[in-house]
């Protein structure tokens, strides 16, 4: 696998390394730590679920700094609205479909119209929340964030992307929502590996097509990549973390370079991460394109990865749609 030399990959994607992972969510926890040490103008809000968002760790050395709104999660904007106004930097955190479906009313009024400098922290995304069924599977999220004007869309592939994040938001005024996973991932960035919101980067080179994802995803597509070489197909792979802006020069190079692309997310294909690079392609240079997704259904009850496997987001299904766009690039 030809890899980027700044990447540094583990040594080898493999299947196993699942096992060696870690949530995204704990990204953001341990980076609100550090924040709230070099940043006094930092709070956090949650809404009584603080130990599933690992807002706990924050609140436990700057109580004063905490805010526990309870389980109503429109009020929870409206008060991190509020604080923005008088010179704080809140991180408002509560799982995805309420941080970003329950309270978008107050999102779109509250916030995102007045431009306010609030950090919605959207946990256990996709459907990869496994157990906990389909009201608390948010595979709708990235399409109710990306439309509002003015608003951030951001999507880490693992853990070390996550703090990493967390941490840039702080640098500039305006919403941005930030979206996490509940299950352990593996960890494919360090420390160092480039970050910057609204760039893509690439993490494996190919120029027979370009395979564009987000999340969990990017680790699901090197492995798809991987299976797709031993055939004799080079793909290339980038990790495009920032739904929005999303990084348009790095799509227009790609499906120019490659003239073929395979979106995969872990969100409805229907308004969603394809969607947004579609618009870039389709007014920039028209190529074949296939989405990896949810095909217009809700999730159900299982296992992380069994549903992920069920659902049609798998490297094989990746594998399998890009050589449904090669044919159609023929």
């Amino acid at each position: 696998m030809k890899t980027i030399e700044t990447m540094r990959l583990v040594p080898e994607i493999t299947p196993d390394l699942i096992k060696t992972g870690k949530a995204t969510r704990f990204g953001l926890g341990e980076a609100l730590l550090e924040l709230g040490e070099t940043n006094p103008n930092v709070v956090v809000l949650d809404a009584d679920l603080s130990k599933s968002t690992t807002t706990n760790i924050f609140a436990k050395k700057y109580p004063e700094r905490f805010f526990n709104i309870g389980i109503a999660e429109q009020n929870l904007m409206g008060v991190a609205g509020g604080l923005s106004l008088v010179g704080k930097i809140p991180y408002l955190a509560t799982y995805g479909a309420f941080a970003v479906g329950r309270t978008f009313d107050q999102t779109r009024v509250s916030v995102a119209y007045g431009n306010l400098n609030v950090k919605i922290n959207a946990m256990h995304g996709g459907i990869s929340v496994g157990p906990d069924g389909a009201t608390h599977q948010m595979m709708e999220d990235f399409a109710l964030a990306r439309v509002l004007p003015g608003m951030k869309l951001i999507v880490p592939c693992d853990y070390e992307e996550a703090k990493k994040a967390v941490r840039a938001v702080a640098e500039f005024w305006g919403p941005v929502v930030i979206r996490y996973g509940r299950e352990a991932v593996p960890i494919l960035t360090t420390k160092e590996t480039p970050f910057q919101i609204g760039r893509a980067e690439t993490y494996m080179e190919g120029k027979d097509l370009t395979i564009i994802a987000c999340g969990v995803m990017v680790y699901l597509s090197l492995l798809a990549a991987q299976a797709l070489e031993k055939g004799g197909i080079h793909a290339r792979v980038i990790n495009c973390h920032t739904i929005k802006p999303i990084d348009k020069e790095a799509i227009i190079k790609a499906a120019r370079e490659t003239g073929a692309i395979v979106t995969a997310e872990e969100h409805q294909v229907m308004a969603g991460f394809g969607s947004a690079v579609a618009e870039v392609v389709v007014q920039n240079h028209p190529v074949p394109m296939e989405f990896v997704g949810m095909k217009d259904r809700f999730g159900e009850s299982g296992k992380p990865w069994e549903l992920l496997k069920a659902f049609g987001m798998m490297d094989t299904d990746i594998v399998a749609a890009a050589h449904k766009v090669l044919e159609r690039k023929k």
